[in-house]
């Protein structure tokens, strides 16, 4: 069954990328906005599509249950895609090519009806999202240790399976879209969309579904909160006269690390007015939530390189010569597809060689442990921006050397497989940061909120993506005021992306080092806990 819940996933990646992968060639296009303007409204959609899983989760753990939120969720994603495909043909076809010298726009309804068929997608992304993941995780028995080190399997297996329809959907829908027709290029979405809806009610009979997930996790959001409440009314008492003391959270990891978050520990000390305090499990249960705010700061640190995959890295790859063979162009979109390509021999090589070389050196079941593996996500990623800033900065000296600073639509003599290595990189990391996030926050958080566990994760690369945006409009106000050389110029000729990769390089390289310390410091919850 988990295997079949992959395949509803693998259509879900594959109608959601093929909107987001050539997403601001569509707004710089037809809807005829600035770079700027573009990227921003992309990483505001992407940052908006990746933090509404957290309301998602909430809605599956507390209320709904998964299998009936990825059943609503599919109905708006689907609603969202028929509409982007209707948006999309209400502009006349061949406006998107005059109005490079034109200044007109589309209507002001079609506007409107875009960004909110757009938005109706990241709506139903993030019901759908955390919730496919945790349900497809939930086949696999917590309580069965060999269950437990195949389930790290399945979300290696989950990214690389991912990987294959992400790719495909870039290659073929980038093509269409550029080649064909926009209305067409998002219709194929939408009919991937209804597939994996109708492959998720076929196999319904077939899943394992946990016991009492509303009413537990209800409890849980409940009891966990009235820990902090409780905490707070007792702030003035003191634990070694209530007894408390001696012995604290005495099956607990945090006696580890005594006075370590010893005030939420007074969420169990017995009032006079006879108000029931709470167990040591509630405590614990606080404290392993409280824990991961650190890391999940550094985590959207770091990951706000990721938001330039799908903008900047696109816009530079269109200024490029995009011929593979003799006549045969392929839209700058199509290199998304290398991510999936370096992911696709990424999880096998870090299954069968990385791990069991892991297993060797530190005598370890698992290898390494999820923070590791997440650290050295983060050393890529700041590798990656650093390699970026020189892949631009040849671009920029090419077309000085060539005479194009003012043309920007002639085409700079440069391959575009100059760009290849640093989409390979991005799969690297999706392999090490963001499988290892993921699988980080599902296991560290009460069994009851897991869903809310990889709605953590997301919801890091979705503020990140918002973080992308604020930097670009404050950097693109700031350089291009006074007549200045604007870093995200609409004529990339004469802008400086190059500078703002480095700077998201030094962004990264700090949040690793925080990370580091914070790291050493974290207490891993315990597995029977979970």
């Amino acid at each position: 069954s988990a295997w079949f819940i992959i395949g509803v996933e693998v259509a879900e990646r594959f109608a959601y990328f093929g909107i987001a992968c050539n997403l601001i060639t569509y707004l710089t296009g037809p809807l005829g906005q600035s770079t700027a303007t573009a990227a921003v409204n992309v990483n505001t959609w992407s940052g908006t599509a990746s933090m509404l899983p957290i309301l998602g989760a909430f809605v599956a753990d507390a209320y709904l249950g998964r299998y009936r939120t990825i059943l609503a969720a599919s109905l708006i994603y689907v609603l969202g895609l028929g509409l982007l495909t209707l948006s999309a043909s209400l502009i006349p076809t061949g406006e998107s090519e005059q109005r490079i010298n034109v200044s007109a726009k589309p209507s002001f309804s079609v506007n409107v009806l875009f960004f909110c068929s757009l938005y109706l997608v990241a709506i139903g992304q993030g019901g759908h999202k955390p919730c496919v993941q945790a349900f497809g995780a939930d086949q696999f028995d917590s309580g069965d240790t060999k269950e437990v080190i195949s389930r790290g399997s399945f979300f290696n297996w989950w990214f690389l399976s991912l990987s294959a329809g992400i790719s495909l959907s870039i290659i073929v829908v980038a093509y269409v879209q550029d080649n064909v027709s926009w209305p067409f290029g998002f219709g194929i979405p939408c009919l991937f969309m209804v597939m994996a809806l109708v492959m998720f009610l076929l196999g319904r009979k077939s899943y394992r579904y946990p016991k009492g997930n509303q009413e537990e996790s209800s409890n849980a959001f409940a009891r966990i909160g009235r820990v902090f409440f409780v905490a707070f009314k007792n702030r003035k008492l003191s634990l070694t006269d209530s007894g408390l003391g001696q012995g604290l959270l005495e099956d607990g990891p945090s006696e580890k690390h005594s006075g370590r978050l010893d005030f939420l520990a007074k969420a169990m000390i017995a009032r006079e007015d006879g108000a029931e305090p709470c167990s040591g499990r509630d405590v614990e249960d606080a404290k392993a939530l409280v824990r991961l705010i650190p890391i999940w700061i550094t985590s959207v640190v770091s990951t706000i390189p990721y938001a330039q995959f799908m903008t900047f890295f696109t816009k530079q790859g269109v200024t490029v010569d995009r011929r593979i063979l003799p006549g045969l162009e392929i839209p700058a979109a199509s290199l998304l597809s290398f991510i999936g390509v370096s992911i696709l021999i990424s999880v096998p090589f870090y299954e069968h060689v990385f791990l069991p070389l892991a297993r060797m050196i530190t005598k370890k079941p698992f290898g390494i442990t999820m923070l590791q593996r997440i650290g050295v996500g983060m050393v890529l990623s700041s590798f990656n921006m650093v390699l970026a800033a020189l892949v631009e900065t040849k671009r920029l000296n090419i077309a000085r050397e060539h005479g194009l600073v003012d043309k920007p639509d002639v085409t700079v003599p440069m391959s575009i497989w100059w760009f290849a290595p640093q989409y390979l990189l991005l799969g690297m990391i999706d392999v090490f940061s963001l499988v290892g996030t993921q699988e980080f926050f599902y296991d560290q958080v009460p069994t009851e909120l897991r869903s809310i566990g990889l709605s953590l994760s997301l919801s890091a690369m979705g503020l990140s993506s918002f973080l992308s945006g604020l930097l670009i409009t404050v950097i693109d106000w700031a350089t291009g005021r006074n007549g200045g050389e604007n870093w995200f110029n609409t004529n990339l000729n004469r802008a400086h992306v190059d500078y703002f990769y480095l700077l998201l390089a030094a962004f990264t390289a700090i949040s690793f080092i925080a990370f580091l310390f914070i790291s050493k410091l974290y207490v891993y919850r315990r597995v029977d806990q979970v």
